[in-house]
């Protein structure tokens, strides 16, 4: 067997390493060279330019372009050729087929021969390296461009190797190997989120590289990897397609800034230039316009905590179903029937009759009333100013203008606001519409409002996207995804977790989100390799979900501390603190119920040393000791966490309750609780 021993795979790693170490050299040279050559071109061309006629220069600029572009190409090879120099590959599989026997090395980048042209690495995204993730040692197929093929799988080994070394090597028989699996487990968090092709399981190898569905729905349990998964999976869609989409063509829809930084490592680990993130309420702004002011969610979130108003609740929550969408759609459809009265338009003594208008408007293809209603004006006035210019009479240019105003005025409504405020009045509900001071929406009503305006106006589509990935699915309603279904006219992936729900009065499940994606495919994913076992224990005691499946891997049990006073409580807080400090751990999130609670505590403790604020106006995530909320902190991970004021006073609610159960969930290795008073009920 080829490299059958460990010390010949190490001397088979030195030789690749030498082979990767000369590319690179030679790559670093020429990019030395082809800079030097760029400025001395333009140099030359500015020079020169003076004695220059028009099709030199446009000549000499296209032979600047064309030498630029190849360095920029040549910089992505020494790009790729660093990471192979860290780590040439982390997995063998010796495959046999018809064409023989065929070891294979698998790495984050491929890797060939620059003399014989043979392929010694292969990128983990090729088709098959598929073998390695899905298949035990046996028969074996994976899926090519031009079909299965068929064979058996030989060999499977692991490796770890870092600086050109290689530190272990493992055989696996049947799955990614655990041994493997637990080391990365038990490593400390890192400042954003790592590539982890070296541990990817099958079910989520499944996922990565569906390549049929055109909405791929993700139920993930906390600490399930969904998002992690979702950009390798927007990684194996730029391999899989690169001579058609690129990185510019897709989109993220984030969160909060925080989580996009948080994830910014993991695309460019892999080779693949980073995407454009987008938040929904940058949608609602490119909808409704600068001038339309909203309550954001994380207000909405906080006020909820703050305020628990029944009232509001009863309106988040109507606005949150699928029921709320069917009637919103079936009043805009019928806009025209309902609110629109064509009346006999006069000018300069000619009468236009209303039957007329009824009759051009009805043989109009569909489309928002609005569009429609202009269409019709701009039609209807040219038809008259052609009847004018037959019968030698004067046509006045404001006539247009009337034509307009008149045809307008046949419409009951004077704004898209107008619309929607009579949607309330359509249904029997008008308490349910209020606005907040200064005319201000309140969030439940950002997104049925641009609904309308997109019914009623149109809007331009955000057409250059051709795949989307929304990540906190359940923190959004089935009306946010209509919108989405609008603006979006490409391929989804969308990934979240129910059970993780900041607002549970607007949370939307898998079953709500599909029924909006009637074709989408739907996967669910239940192990969960994030926290311990006695962490994930802990947390399932709060907020109970059944389908989660926690990797066997142990560590301390939670801790809950039980104070006396408030003073007793911060010292207790900072005793935690010291001991992070002398620990081994690289970042401790401290995680209050509220923004306010944290910002608080932040006051307390900013004198320390490395403590730092997450809120929703910041942009990045560092390592070090992390005060934030609930809210904020979902989506991120924390070697040790610390939830202090855990008390009945202030978890009671189920809204309480779910935010308890996302805090928790952020713990990799250490879960602290503290309170003063009754502990909170959500806590056995």
């Amino acid at each position: 067997m080829f490299n059958s021993t460990e010390r010949e795979e190490k001397a088979y790693l030195s030789s690749i390493n030498e082979l990767i170490e000369d590319k690179y050299v030679k790559i670093s040279s020429s990019l030395n060279g082809s800079s030097q050559d760029i400025a001395e071109m333009k140099k030359e061309f500015w020079e020169n330019i003076a004695d220059m006629d028009g099709a030199e220069k446009a000549a000499n600029r296209e032979q600047i372009h064309s030498v630029i572009s190849s360095s920029e190409n040549t910089a992505d090879i020494k790009r790729d050729l660093e990471k192979l120099r860290n780590s040439p590959y982390f997995a063998r599989i010796d495959y046999k087929d018809d064409s023989g026997r065929l070891p294979v090395y698998i790495g984050i980048k491929g890797f060939r021969d620059e003399e014989t042209k043979k392929s010694l690495i292969s990128d983990w995204r090729a088709p098959i390296s598929s073998v390695f993730y899905d298949c035990e040692i046996g028969p074996a197929s994976f899926n090519t461009p031009d079909g299965v093929n068929e064979g058996h799988l030989e060999l499977k080994r692991q490796y770890k190797i870092s600086s050109g070394e290689m530190q272990y090597m493992i055989e696996s028989n049947i799955s990614i190997d655990d041994e493997v699996l637990q080391k990365e487990l038990s490593s400390t968090s890192d400042e954003k989120m790592k590539n982890i092709v070296a541990t990817i399981q099958k079910e989520q190898n499944e996922v990565i590289r569906n390549e049929n569905a055109g909405v791929l729905i993700i139920q993930g349990a906390a600490g399930s990897g969904k998002t992690s998964i979702a950009l390798h999976r927007i990684a194996f869609m730029l391999y899989r397609y690169k001579n058609t989409i690129s990185s510019s063509d897709m989109l993220v829809l984030s969160p909060n800034k925080v989580f996009g930084n948080y994830i910014s490592n993991v695309l460019p680990e892999l080779g693949e230039d980073n995407i454009q993130e987008i938040g929904f309420e940058e949608i609602a702004v490119d909808v409704l316009g600068k001038k339309v002011k909203f309550q954001s969610f994380a207000e909405q979130v906080s006020s909820l905590l703050e305020e628990n108003d029944p009232e509001e609740r009863g309106r988040i929550e109507y606005k949150s179903t699928v029921g709320f969408l069917d009637m919103l759609d079936d009043y805009l459809s019928n806009l025209e029937r309902d609110y629109f009265k064509a009346q006999d338009v006069k000018l300069g003594g000619v009468v236009l009759p209303a039957t007329k208008i009824t009759a051009y408007m009805a043989g109009l293809p569909e489309m928002p009333l609005k569009k429609k209603m202009d269409k019709t004006a701009r039609d209807m006035a040219r038809r008259m100013k052609d009847f004018f210019e037959k019968k030698h009479r004067e046509w006045k240019t404001e006539y247009a203008a009337e034509m307009k105003r008149k045809i307008e005025a046949m419409f009951q409504f004077r704004s898209t606001m107008e619309v929607y405020e009579n949607f309330y009045t359509f249904i029997g509900r008008p308490e349910l519409f209020r606005l907040l001071p200064k005319r201000m929406l309140e969030y439940s009503d950002v997104f049925p409002m641009a609904y309308t305006k997109i019914a009623f106006e149109s809007i331009a589509d955000y057409g250059y996207v051709r795949h989307l990935l929304v990540d906190e699915m359940q923190d959004y309603t089935p009306v946010q995804y209509a919108v989405i279904g609008k603006l979006f006219r490409c391929k989804m992936t969308i990934l979240g977790d129910s059970n993780q729900a900041v607002n549970p009065y607007s949370a939307s499940s898998i079953e709500k989100i599909s029924s909006v994606f009637p074709e989408s495919e739907c996967i669910r994913l239940c192990k969960s390799y994030r926290s311990t076992i006695e962490i994930s224990d802990f947390a399932q005691a709060i907020s109970t979900n059944p389908d989660i499946v926690p990797v066997e891997r142990h560590g301390e049990l939670p801790v809950v501390y039980g104070c006396e006073t408030e003073k007793i409580q911060t010292e207790r807080i900072r005793k935690i603190i010291d001991g992070f400090r002398t620990g081994s751990y690289k970042n401790l999130g401290i995680i209050c119920r509220t923004q306010r609670m944290a910002e608080e505590l932040y006051g307390q403790l900013k004198g320390e040393d490395s403590v730092s604020l997450l809120d929703f106006t910041s942009t990045e995530f560092t390592d070090g000791i992390i005060i934030t909320s609930a809210h904020m902190s979902k989506g991120l991970e924390f070697d040790q966490v610390l939830i202090p004021n855990v008390s009945d006073h202030e978890y009671h609610t189920v809204m309480d309750q779910k935010m308890l159960y996302v805090a928790c969930t952020r713990a990799m290795h250490k879960l602290d609780l503290t309170y003063v008073g009754e502990k909170t009920r959500w806590i056995l």
